[in-house]
């Protein structure tokens, strides 16, 4: 009797297992332990396979690509803990503000810096969330756009570098963190365009949706010295963004080292600011350790995981079943992006990563996506990944609104709020589908 039924079982398993609420780490893990046992008995699998597991667990933990997570989470958690991210979102909204739209124009702006500042979804969410939203509800903002935008913006964390997903995905993939933040810097600004355009477009069609300030309250912000608090607070977040991308960029200074660099500089930009708080401090290496400690945890369960299915034939049965596909390269290519499209209305963007790419990247490799095309690929899966983040029932950032938004919102509005925007994460993912330049162009 052939055991190659296991490897596939195993997947189903675990799916259920994650789908009904066990946590991810640990679910990959007993799995991996229960089938390894069933294959020892079957005489399908060799424990001595599992001598690796130690091997690899260290490798994981002394990988200097992950090292940069902890501290681009750092840097985004001082930024939001200090209030440094409250003060831009103020200043510029009330710059923005007397166009029409221009509160929710304000929204995009602010998220795409916070999201090259930060690279965390969840702060600038929570951020623009309390700031924004009653201040768009009470100029007249419809409930869906006002909702929608802060959803949408918030998401560009995940693929406007510096981002901890495209960290993730660099070490999946194998790839350079520095290649892969270059070839990402231009579809993220290109979504945050696209956003910003079809704002304007609302404005434009249904102008009660998305009116301008108040003439009266335009006046008495011309009287307040508008100008220079946006120099105050535009500046220093500014100067980060350029320190740690330019470094990276330029080849300055390796990923890790630029993560390290803006950790400091956010703390320096805190000690300017008099918001060096001790309390402050200690939230922001909480939520740090936290978050940190969650993707540890995925990798470890995820590399056992990984260790047993192949040792039960697994990842031949994965490769066989994707290069065998219709359509050669382009069919690996659209079931790739449906797959990871589905499972993010039901799982987490790094749940997706840990489990899914490992089973994708040697069927890509095999169609030969190599080299900068492989950084394309990276870059097409961490904008599917980003809609993952939107996507009901179980959109973080959807979470994220729920949690701060004022009552008289409804779920319903902030789901429905929402759509628009996934229609235009697909818009961009397509984009980036049949352009691959559009990632490769800046790529040596």
């Amino acid at each position: 009797m052939s055991g190659d039924w296991l490897g596939p079982l195993m997947f189903v398993v675990v799916f259920i297992l994650i789908f009904v609420g066990y946590p991810v780490a640990f679910s990959l893990g007993g799995v991996a332990l229960f089938f390894a046992a069933i294959g020892v008995e079957l005489g399908f699998f060799d424990w001595p396979l599992l001598f690796a597991f130690p091997e690899r667990v260290f490798g994981v933990m002394s990988n200097q690509i992950l090292l940069a997570v902890p501290f681009f989470i750092f840097m985004g958690a001082v930024l939001e803990k200090s209030r440094l991210a409250e003060d831009l979102l103020r200043t510029i909204g009330l710059l923005f503000g007397p166009l029409r739209g221009g509160l929710a124009l304000a929204v995009v702006f602010v998220g795409t810096l916070l999201a090259a500042a930060t690279g965390v979804v969840g702060a600038s969410v929570v951020a623009m969330g309390m700031i924004s939203l009653p201040i768009m509800l009470r100029y007249g903002y419809s409930k869906e756009l006002s909702c929608g935008v802060i959803a949408a913006s918030g998401t560009l964390g995940q693929i406007v570098p510096p981002s901890v997903v495209l960290v993730v995905l660099a070490d999946q993939l194998s790839i350079s963190v520095g290649d892969l933040f270059v070839g990402a810097l231009v579809p993220g600004l290109m979504l945050s365009g696209m956003y910003a355009l079809y704002v304007v477009f609302i404005a434009i069609v249904r102008p009660a949706s998305a009116p301008a300030i108040p003439l009266e309250e335009r006046r008495a912000l011309s009287a307040a010295g508008l100008a220079g608090q946006v120099v105050r607070a535009l500046l220093p977040p500014l100067f980060l963004i350029f320190v740690v991308l330019g470094s990276i960029f330029t080849g300055v200074a390796t990923p890790t080292e630029a993560g390290a660099l803006g950790a400091v500089g956010a703390l320096l930009l805190a000690l300017l600011g008099g918001r060096l708080k001790l309390d402050m401090l200690r939230l922001s290496m909480r939520n740090t350790a936290q978050l940190t400690t969650m993707v540890v945890f995925l990798l470890i369960g995820s590399t056992a995981f990984s260790l047993v299915f192949r040792g039960l034939y697994g990842d031949v049965w994965i490769e066989d079943l994707l290069t065998g596909l219709p359509g050669g390269r382009v069919g690996l290519i659209i079931v790739a992006n449906l797959v990871v499209f589905i499972l993010g209305f039901f799982i987490d963007f790094f749940e997706i990563a840990f489990i899914i790419l490992p089973l994708i990247v040697p069927a890509a490799r095999a169609l030969g996506i190599e080299g900068p095309m492989m950084v394309w690929f990276g870059v097409m899966l961490g904008m599917n990944l980003q809609t993952s983040f939107l996507t009901p029932p179980f959109g973080f950032s959807l979470f994220y609104l729920r949690g701060v938004a004022p009552r008289e919102v409804p779920t319903s509005a902030i789901y429905r709020g929402a759509l628009p925007f996934i229609g235009i994460q697909l818009i961009g993912l397509a984009i980036v589908v049949i352009f691959p330049s559009v990632v490769t162009f800046m790529i040596d």
